[in-house]
């Protein structure tokens, strides 16, 4: 909140994290989130300024990510991350 966009390649690990809120920020935003074995359980791509996100059951941690970076790396739900 209260900063610039994020540049290509860089992320916020958010943990304990299983919900979200976009209010005050300025800009869009991918976020995957990852249960204890750093599982995919959900994604939003380009969740929006001023949303409240749902309660993702099994969710540990969240990664918050540029907009577009989900398209970009294919992620999907199942994933495993590598996560450091």
């Amino acid at each position: 909140m209260f900063t610039d966009p994020m540049s290509p390649g860089e992320g916020l690990l958010i943990a304990p994290c299983n919900s979200i809120h976009m209010f005050f920020m300025r800009f869009s935003l991918d976020v995957i989130f990852i249960n204890e074995q750093n599982r995919v359980v959900f994604m939003y791509e380009g969740i929006k300024p001023w949303r409240i996100g749902r309660i993702v059951r099994g969710a540990k941690s969240a990664i918050e990510l540029p907009e577009r970076t989900i398209s970009a790396s294919a992620t999907q739900v199942g994933d495993i991350l590598s996560v450091g």
